[in-house]
């Protein structure tokens, strides 16, 4: 046993002795380094002085550069140094501190938990003393069985009600006279006139008549731009001049879902949060004439988010099927519009949204895109002196109707047809990108209209090919793309002519600049 302990302490002594060695050897490595013999015989500065007796000119100028480079060093790496200590110091602070927020937490989760419990007492203690009489603590009378009876007999949709109220006593009959009988571009000159003369909005033909085709094409437009150039005034005077105010509706960067937009219902009230914009679009079911819904700003928050649903119940072919879903199962009390908890879109409704594209909004994504008609609004019309001119009163149907004859009237001519598949064929191959087919039913939608206007089939598909296909280029990596896009002019040239498709050369150009 004794032999043991002896060996036992001299290891311990001896490996103790080893680290203190091994402290003492770095500690004299380190002071000989930055302590050293710096200005003894043969210290660092003696051999800098000895050397410096041999050099010349550009040898003092490198021993500058040198020096000043070393001390930028040491600098900065003092300052990183510097840096990740205070990030340390400021990480730990912050986990120190959020620990805190948690035990604060807790205990006010404890004290909710508590104050929970005491009130379901006090409750309880006010059902056992109210019994089966008419009066509650502190004199409050019960509810009674007419109050009770007439509380059943609320509807949850108190907007949606107050509309069905409305429609029944005063409703509105659109008749069109014998001057509202006019043709798309009447229509277009008509409103120019109307919104110069008794609104003071201005506005070019061009952009009035894309309106037009955009509404003959889908359910959603899209207005962009820079701001002030009557994005939110072009959808306003059009609900003055069909006689039927547009319903703007303020974005709000805070919209997630379709909660937002329509409203929720309640389970604790059992009453449905109705919201104007779910009241402008039941209000639009009584209706007979053109309705528009401003979505003003829309890009504030993601559109693809609040406002999906939409998105896909209006590309179903059928449009009776066109029904959003807001209570689960219908009640008595229901709005007379709302059968099974279900909303179905009217087919005179219209969604306009705005958009800026600045850095407070977000990028429209392409699920948007291919489902709207984009209509860029980059400058402001000049003053035009119109003659006052009176709104017009023009059903649904008349409009509609007339969108359907010129659709059937100005079908797209074989050789545009040819040119545009070809024209297809070519970016497939270069950009692999492709019209599809809900792009190519939107351009069979929309040229016609466009046409019948006042302007000619390549207006037409020279705008929907710069607003369909181009606009997708942008996610391209162009630097690489020169060559095609220049190739890609050349072919407009070749199948189109060179004084055509302007709008869509010009955009190409800005992509090369972009480039």
């Amino acid at each position: 046993m004794s032999g043991f302990a002896q060996w036992y302490v001299q290891f311990i002594s001896d490996f103790w002795n080893n680290v203190v060695e091994w402290f003492k050897m770095h500690i004299t490595i380190i002071v000989k380094i930055f302590k050293g013999d710096w200005w003894d015989a043969g210290g660092y500065f003696d051999d800098l002085a000895n050397a410096m007796g041999t050099w010349n000119a550009l040898d003092y100028v490198a021993f500058i550069l040198v020096l000043i480079v070393n001390i930028a060093f040491f600098v900065l790496l003092f300052v990183l140094l510097f840096q990740l200590l205070r990030r340390y110091i400021r990480f730990v602070k912050k986990e120190i501190e959020k620990d805190a927020l948690i035990d604060e937490v807790s205990l006010l989760n404890q004290k909710v938990v508590e104050l929970i419990d005491e009130k379901n007492k006090i409750l309880a203690m006010r059902v056992s003393q109210i019994g089966g009489g008419a009066m509650g603590i502190g004199g409050g009378a019960i509810e009674t069985a007419g109050e009770r009876k007439k509380k059943d007999n609320e509807s949850r949709f108190s907007k949606l009600i107050q509309a069905d109220i409305e429609a029944v006593e005063n409703p509105k009959v659109t008749v069109a006279g014998a001057d509202d009988k006019v043709d798309l571009s009447g229509l277009c000159d008509r409103f120019i006139n109307y919104s110069a003369s008794q609104l003071k909005l201005y506005y070019t033909k061009d952009i009035v008549a894309r309106y037009f085709a955009g509404m003959a094409t889908s359910k959603m437009l899209i207005l962009e731009g820079i701001s002030g150039t009557g994005k939110t005034s072009l959808p306003y005077a059009m609900g003055h001049f069909f006689q039927n105010e547009a319903s703007i509706i303020s974005v709000q960067p805070s919209w997630r879902d379709r909660a937002e937009l329509l409203g929720y219902l309640n389970e604790f009230t059992k009453k449905f949060n109705e919201t104007d914009f779910l009241k402008a679009v039941y209000q639009a079911s009584y209706s007979d004439t053109v309705n528009t819904i401003v979505l003003d700003e829309m890009n504030l928050a993601r559109v693809e988010y609040y406002f999906a649903e939409f998105l896909s119940v209006m590309e179903m072919p059928d449009v009776n099927e066109w029904k959003i879903d807001l209570v689960p199962t219908s009640e008595p009390t229901d709005p007379k519009n709302l059968i099974n908890g279900k909303l179905l879109i009217p087919q005179n409704v219209w969604f306009v949204g705005t958009a800026n594209k600045d850095d407070s909004t977000f990028t429209i994504t392409d699920k948007v895109y291919d489902r709207a008609v984009a209509i860029a609004i980059n400058k402001k019309a000049e003053f035009i002196d119109a003659v006052y001119t009176e709104p017009i009163s023009m059903p649904i149907d008349d409009l509609m109707d007339m969108f359907k004859r010129v659709q059937q009237a100005y079908r797209m001519s074989e050789t545009s047809a040819k040119a545009f598949a070809e024209l297809d064929e070519f970016i497939q191959a270069k950009f692999k990108i492709a019209f599809g087919n809900r792009i190519l039913k939107q351009i069979n939608l929309f040229v016609p209209v466009y046409m019948a206007c006042g302007f000619s089939e390549y207006d037409g598909l020279d705008y929907m090919l710069c607003h369909k296909i181009l606009r997708k280029f942008e996610m391209l990596n162009l630097t690489f793309l020169k060559k095609e896009l220049d190739e890609l002019v050349l072919m407009l040239d070749k199948l189109f002519g060179k004084e055509e498709f302007m709008e869509s050369k010009n955009y190409i150009a800005d992509l090369k600049k972009m480039s």
